[in-house]
């Protein structure tokens, strides 16, 4: 089944939203949902990626036409992933149905 939209969900260390907006609108999303969180890492994934791990999070929620996911992703990867301040990660969704929005074309009207 191909879906039409997927969502992406970025996860950074707090602060780091607007580097994830940025990096993902220059390859074409259009806006996001930021979400504040707390992250849950042990003491042995810090050790393990060698990273010390910050528990204030905001998770980044953007929504995308499929065709653009991958090019999304791998912006944000090299924006804000875990080599990164942002310690970032990103995966997508599909999404089979959405209501509420508002194509180019009717942005045009009005």
């Amino acid at each position: 089944m191909n879906f039409e939209y997927e969502v992406i969900i970025c996860i950074v260390n707090a602060g780091f939203s607007d580097a994830v907006m940025d990096a993902a609108k220059e390859f074409g999303a259009r806006g996001g949902t930021v979400i504040h969180a707390r992250g849950t890492a042990n003491s042995l994934a810090e050790k393990k990626f060698e990273i010390p791990v910050s528990p204030e999070k905001e998770m980044v929620m953007i929504l995308v036409p499929s065709e653009i996911k991958e090019n999304v992703l791998h912006g944000l990867y090299r924006a804000v992933g875990l080599k990164t301040p942002g310690q970032g990660i990103a995966f997508s969704l599909p999404v089979d149905a959405a209501v509420g929005l508002i194509s180019e074309t009717d942005s045009n009207v009005g």
